[in-house]
This record gives C-alpha cells, structure tokens and sequence, in this order.
C-alpha cells in the first residue's frame, strides 16, 4: 500500500516569518499508519518547498502507483488543498483523494460540492478514521462498505453522506509520531537558526468556547504522559538534531500538574533545550511562583493572549483591574528571563483608529517583548460567526489567514485599517531594536530577541511580512489603492456542518463541572492527582453588571477572537532586494546591534537611561 500525504503550498506572511515548521500532523499520522502495518508513506511539503503547481506533478510523476492520497487544510488553505489533490486525481486516478484538518470537518457539504475530485473527507481526529479507511482499500472493500467507515463524509450521486464520528483515541500515548518522514534540514527556526519541532502534549481542551472550534474538534480533552512527550522530544534531539520546540497544545498550561510533571522532567534530564508556549495571562498569575522553574525547564518564549482586556474600551468591566493584570504577569516573565508576546486582535466592528493606538500605548506601558496584531477572523463553522453572519462580506476563505482584513470596522475602512496596524508594528519594533533588544543583560534572551528582529527584518525586506507585497501596501499614501483581490464568486454554503451546539452555547454551572470533571480525570490517568496547585487568590472585587451590560460585554468578547500561536512580526517593509543586498542589510543590523557601546556607551544601563541617552 503506498500512501502519499502532502501539505498544500499555502503562504500569507503570518507566523510562517519566524521560520519553516515542521507540521506535526503528518508525523502522527504516518506514525499510527505505521503501528497499524503500513510503511510506505512519503510526504510532499509543498509549503516549505514552495512548489508550484508543475512541481507538484513532477513530484506525484515520480510514483508509479499511489493507492492513497491524503491532504490537510485549514481554513485559508482549502482551495491550494483542493487544488492539489485535483493534480493528484489528474495524475493518479486509481488513488483514493482524501481531505482531513479542521476546515473539512465541519465544511465537508461545500467541499465535497466544490472540489468532487476527493473521495472522502476525513472528519475530525484523523489518525484512526484514516487508519480504517486505508485497511479497507487494502482490502478491496472501498468504495463498496465507505458508509461503514465512522468519520467521514462522501458523495454518493448529488447527496454527501456523513457517517457517525468515529470515536476520540482515548489513549493518546498509542499515538506514536514518526518524525523520520519529514526532511529535517528544511525546518529552520529564525530566531535560534536551529530546527524546530511542533510537538503535542495534549489534544482538545475542557472548555467550550464559543468563539473557538479546537474542542469541537477534538472532542475530548486527553493529556499524554508527560515523561512520553519528553522522550518524544529527546528523539527529535538526538535523531532530528532539533534545537527549539513550540508546544502545538492550543494552551499547554491549563492542566497545571501535567505541566509541571513535562517541566521537571525536562529538567532531570538536563537536555538543554529551549522552547515555547501560547498561554493566558490567569494562567501567568496563577503559577507565580513556579515561573522560574519554567524558565529553568527550558521555557524562554511565551506569547498572552491579552486582546481581551486590552481593547473592550469600556468602563463597565473593570478595565483597569483587566489592564493591571497583563502588565503584571509581563512583568513577572520578564523577572524570570522569559520573552513576552503580546497578542492583540484588530478590526471588530467598533475599532477605530484610537481604540488601535490604545494597544500600542498599553503594550509600550506594559514592557512587552515582542507584539502581535492580528485581524479579527470569525471561523466559519464557529458559533460566533453565524452570530455576526449579517456582518460577513468576505467568503474568500484563502483571506481568512489572520492578516486580511476580512471584516471592515463600522467607521473605518479597510485600508485605515490595515495602516493603523502596520504603524503600530513600526513604531513598535523601531523602539524595541533601538532601546530593548541590544541592551538585555541575559545574553541568551539578547540572542533570542536579536534573532526574532533579523526574523522580522527579513521577512518585510523580501515583502512578504502582512501579505503587504499581494496588497501593494508602501505605507499611508497606498492606502486607497490596495489590492485585496476578494474572490466575489466564492460564497458560503447553507450546509455547515456547526457541531451540537444546543447543549453547550448555555454557559451552566454542569459543564463548567464537567469540565473539571475532565480534567481531573486526565489528572488521575497520567497519576498526577495528588496535592493542590498553588494559585494566588485574586483580589479584585467587579461590581454585578446589569443584564445590559453583561450582554454588551459578552458581545465585545465574543468579537475578540484569540490570535493563532506564532510570532507575527515586522514594519512597513522595503521593495524587493536582492539576496546580496538583504544580506548587506542584515548584516548592518546585526552590526549595530553587536556592540550596544556604539550607540549608548553603557549596556549595563537600563532602558529609561538607554532611551534618554540616545535622544
């Protein structure tokens, strides 16, 4: 049985700038197929490689025969997906061409409808739907017993059928990646120049939010054992030669034993290498006091998601408490050696020119690190976007990428828009490579720092940062001539596929326990329940909303949707330069920078005394 996985060749100059990632989910699944009796599984990275279409032909060309072909897709990548497996089909007609990722979970109706050259659309968790799939094309029973494979949705004349969800993999330790599947030189994180990996330490999530879809997804919120994960990252060390990872757990904190457990395994180990997390401020201010022994485990980069409180703009919510919280755990990661992103989500309905200067006014207060404005990107099988349907005039979901501006604010347009964010991100980055990043006493966090500024300097010189090179953005004076290039054709199917929403969109006191109820089992399954985490009582006293003012809260919450893990980075950018020219200017920086001396005579001096002298 040959299987051939690829990666559709899908770019939008979001948190790809910091690097090429090592995608995760082929490992995992190559590594179930694996267990499950079928090795001979190549994979094509279209997007590291950057393939045209032609190349992808030359690529399939070279197989003789290919029994399955599978491809993944979120939602900005769907139509490059589609696409490829088109080529696939066109090449390979007897191989089965299959869907997986989030956006064909619950879009399959319109994908299937669009793109009718895929057989099957692979629903959910994908390791065990893919792995019956394949034993039945094995066997010979594909297509005729397809509607006895739970997990996946086909055609079957003008109907698409979807068959019951297969089941989450309860056991996710069962879950064996092979990382050997990838090319591993081509996987470079910027920052460090080291390769990087996308591990997991758990899947799902105990919580149900409504703006999010990872734990309709996923299902069930499983954690691995935490000695696993770290042999897993001990592998990639010693076999890959991997020098950083980013924990891919949407938020790897929340099960605060867990990660401890993974932390002090990392430590006893004593391996040596760094990493990063997405994660919440509450979370931040709840482990205090553990904070340097994360640092100690390894933990140098951890990006907040800290829109929220930073931008609702209204007394009713006591922003000032919201507000204090943010700076602080800044603050606290920045005592204990940690990089701090802040991450902020631009474009609801309200934003307007002031309400964007406000987050770089409060992240400069709040002594950030690095900074990450996305635009606001309601997914479209989320129950948040059918709340704001009316207000959707963007169905290209190849712009739904974090940094189109996709939604148009009531009183600005798009292209104000998109000028407010990027002069934030100068005015920003200007002031951190001149007053911050040289001067960290910490050599390792200078190091780190100076390699994310190189990240994003390259990134806009070559004018791929933002998408700025598709838009024609040159600064304030191109602004009403942008190019979004909105596919107008493109329209959203009635037939979404939006999960049982009836029993979870009541916000009850029964699921808030089912949910601890679920951590806690996960707890017990890794034998992690014994003793009480530490979190420090929080102090602030809310006054009670009235149910006006609850309502109008929620509504602007809602509309903050939380920002995809990555470092987002850059400035206005430059024209396109020459590979000699970009290394001339690097290196400049890198110049510079070497020798803070230079500019302020003193790298022991702190930041006011830095910024004063050099003014």
């Amino acid at each position: 049985m040959r299987i051939v996985l690829i990666h559709p060749n899908y770019h939008s100059g979001g948190a790809e700038i910091a690097g090429k990632w090592s995608p995760a989910w082929v490992a995992y699944l190559a590594g179930f197929l694996k267990s499950g009796g079928y090795t001979d599984i190549r994979f094509i990275d279209a997007m590291t490689d950057d393939l045209t279409e032609d190349q992808l032909r030359a690529e399939l060309a070279k197989e003789d025969h290919i029994d399955v072909i599978g491809c993944t897709a979120m939602t900005p990548s769907i139509y490059k997906a589609e696409r490829a497996l088109e080529i696939a089909k066109e090449m390979h007609p007897e191989a089965v061409c299959l869907l997986g990722g989030i956006h064909g979970t619950f879009m399959y109706n319109q994908v299937l409808k669009e793109a009718p050259w895929i057989d099957a659309v692979v629903r959910g968790e994908g390791e065990a739907v893919m792995l019956n799939l394949v034993e039945s094309v094995h066997a010979g029973r594909w297509p005729n017993d397809r509607g006895q494979i739970s997990g996946i949705a086909y055609r079957e004349g003008d109907k698409v059928i979807a068959t019951k969800p297969e089941p989450p993999i309860k056991n996710v330790d069962s879950i064996v990646a092979d990382w050997s599947v990838l090319d591993w030189p081509k996987y470079i994180y910027i920052p460090l120049n080291v390769r990087v990996a996308t591990p997991t330490m758990s899947r799902g999530c105990p919580f149900t939010c409504s703006f999010c879809s990872q734990w309709k997804f996923w299902r069930d919120y499983r954690v691995r054992d935490p000695k696993l994960v770290v042999d897993e990252i001990e592998h990639l060390m010693k076999e890959h030669k991997v020098g950083f990872f980013i924990l891919a757990d949407e938020e790897p904190t929340i099960n605060k034993k867990a990660f401890v457990a993974f932390c002090q395994e990392l430590i006893d180990r004593d391996l040596g290498i760094h990493w990063g997390i997405n994660t919440r401020v509450s979370d931040i201010l709840r482990d205090e006091e553990d904070l340097p022994f994360y640092r100690k485990a390894g933990l140098i980069h951890i990006s907040l998601g800290t829109e929220a409180a930073a931008q609702l703009n209204l007394d009713l919510f006591n922003k000032e408490t919201s507000v204090a919280e943010n700076k602080k755990a800044i603050r606290l990661l920045r005592e204990n050696g940690i990089v701090t992103e802040a991450q902020f989500i631009m474009g609801i309905d309200s934003e307007t020119p002031e309400t964007i200067n406000e987050t770089y006014e409060m992240v400069m207060d709040w002594g950030a690190d690095m900074a990450n404005w996305s635009m606001f990107t309601p997914w479209p099988y989320s129950d948040l976007y059918r709340e704001m349907e009316d207000k959707v005039e963007v169905f290209d979901f190849e712009k739904y990428n974090f940094v189109t501006p996709i939604m148009k604010p009531k009183n600005m347009d798009r292209g104000e828009l998109l000028d407010a964010v990027m002069n934030n991100y100068r005015r920003f980055y200007m002031r951190r490579s001149l007053f911050h990043y040289p001067w960290q006493k910490d050599p390792l966090k200078r190091r780190y720092l100076l390699g994310c500024l190189k990240a994003f300097i390259k990134s806009a010189l070559e004018r791929k940062f933002y998408d700025l090179g598709k838009f024609g953005y040159w600064g304030p004076q191109t602004i009403k001539k942008l190019k979004w290039n909105f596919d107008s054709t493109k329209k959203l199917d009635e037939k979404v596929d939006f999960g049982d929403v009836n029993a979870w969109k009541a916000r009850t006191k029964r699921k808030e326990e089912e949910a601890e109820a679920r951590m806690k089992a996960a707890e017990e399954g890794l034998g992690l329940s014994n003793g009480a985490a530490k979190a420090p009582a929080n102090g602030a006293v809310k006054r009670p909303l009235s149910e006006d003012e609850r309502a109008e809260v929620v509504a602007d919450l809602r509309a903050r949707e939380k920002a995809l893990a990555a470092a987002a980075c850059g400035g206005g950018g430059d024209q396109q330069m020459s590979e000699e020219d970009m290394d001339a200017a690097l290196s400049r920086v890198h110049a510079a920078t070497a020798n803070p001396s230079q500019v302020a005579g003193n790298p022991q001096m702190d930041e006011e005394e830095q910024e004063a002298a050099l003014r």
